[in-house]
């Protein structure tokens, strides 16, 4: 059996007691950092043997699980933060248990982008995860397709990429759509900026920009408008 274990994405406390019960029961844990994924554990008195499991090596090792795994031996599956799958490794070895029907689970847990939605004070009924955008190939052709997004837009970016990225949203949606920057979600300098593009990237193009991103845009008000008439 396989379980999928959130992690916390920064505060420690932000692990719920059946993560804790599922990690101390399973034979390996799967993790991105062994020494990232070794504060977490040591923290909860886990111990448990710790083998690497990331985006460079995914493709090598995922038969070699599934043998182990079809044989009886029960794995977690973590990340350094958040919910594997989501912008982490996941879905090649999730694909593959069911394929060879081995059982999986996913807990419940922390995501980074879901605190980041609701604290933006953007429309929440409806909204598009996109991840990461492309870095060179396909990045002019995905801004383009959402400029006509209506639904609020979720982006994870780098530190060093934050103000190209929201000065190319600007560009491609207009200076005045509205967005909220969330930075270091739940650890002790978390800061989450609200306003048009142009005022927030102005606000980080002041800074040294740190820490985990999640960019929440307003969706296109006029595609938003034009549906709400036409259902009338």
């Amino acid at each position: 059996m396989l379980y999928l274990v959130p992690t916390p994405l920064g505060n420690l406390k932000d692990f719920t007691y059946r993560a804790v019960e599922v990690l101390q029961s399973v034979e390996v844990i799967l993790c991105e950092d062994t020494r990232t994924s070794s504060k977490l554990l040591n923290h909860y008195g886990i111990q448990k043997p710790l083998s690497p499991y990331h985006q460079h090596n995914e493709h090598k090792i995922v038969e070699h699980l599934i043998q182990q795994l079809s044989t009886g031996k029960t794995m977690a599956l973590i990340t350094d933060a958040g919910t594997p799958g989501i912008s982490d490794p996941a879905f090649l070895l999730v694909r593959a248990c069911i394929k060879a029907n081995v059982k999986v689970e996913c807990l419940p847990g922390a995501t980074a982008f879901v605190p980041a939605l609701v604290n933006s004070g953007l429309t929440t009924n409806s909204f598009v995860f996109e991840g990461f955008l492309p870095l060179k190939k396909g990045r002019m052709t995905k801004l383009k397709q959402l400029t006509s997004e209506k639904r609020t837009i979720i982006l994870y970016e780098s530190p060093m990429r934050l103000v190209k990225t929201l000065d190319e949203l600007a560009s491609y949606f207009g200076a005045d759509r509205q967005c909220c920057v969330s930075r270091e979600l739940t650890k002790m300098f978390e800061e989450n900026y609200r306003g048009s593009l142009k005022e927030v990237a102005d606000y980080f193009r002041q800074k040294t920009v740190k820490g985990e991103i999640v960019l929440v845009v307003e969706g296109n008000p006029l595609k938003l408008k034009d549906i709400e008439e036409e259902g009338d």
